[in-house]
Order: C-alpha cells, then structure tokens, then sequence
C-alpha cells in the first residue's frame, strides 16, 4: 500500500510540473514572438522613414519588453526628437 500511496504522489507532482512547464514555454512563446515583431516594426520604420535610430542595448531592451507597443514607442520618440 505504501508503494501505491508513492506512485500516485509521484503521478500527481509529474502533472503539476508538466502543467506548470506547459504555461510557461507558452507564455514564453508569445513574448518571443511579441519581441521579434517590435524588433521587425524598428526596422521597418528605420528603412522606411528614415528615422536613424541606433540599435543600442536599451532600444532593444524596451523592444523584449514591450515588444511592438515599445517600438511604436521608440518611433514616436524619436520622431518628436524627445529621444533615441
């Protein structure tokens, strides 16, 4: 009985790992995605309106981070001449 008792402990903590690993490699999938995106947006608008902004570590930073909202971000920015 003990043995059994085990085994289904370890049944029931392989499924919550296994849940928990699931909806993090998802979360991690879509800010994955999210970044590249922001990252494709920069330089688009760089090519496109020939706005000169350097790929420093915190424009890319900002673009991980928020993705395509922190590259809009970035574009306004330096369109204002505020930054970047």
């Amino acid at each position: 009985m003990v043995i059994m008792a085990v085994e289904i402990v370890t049944l029931i903590v392989a499924l919550i790992v296994a849940l928990i690993l699931w909806k993090v490699l998802k979360t991690v999938k879509v800010m994955v995605v999210n970044t590249v995106l922001g990252l494709i947006v920069l330089v688009l608008a760089n090519l496109v309106l020939g706005l000169e902004i350097a790929y420093t570590w915190i424009v890319i930073l900002v673009c991980a981070i928020a993705g395509v909202v922190g590259a809009l971000l970035i574009i306004a920015l330096n369109y204002l001449g505020i930054a970047f």
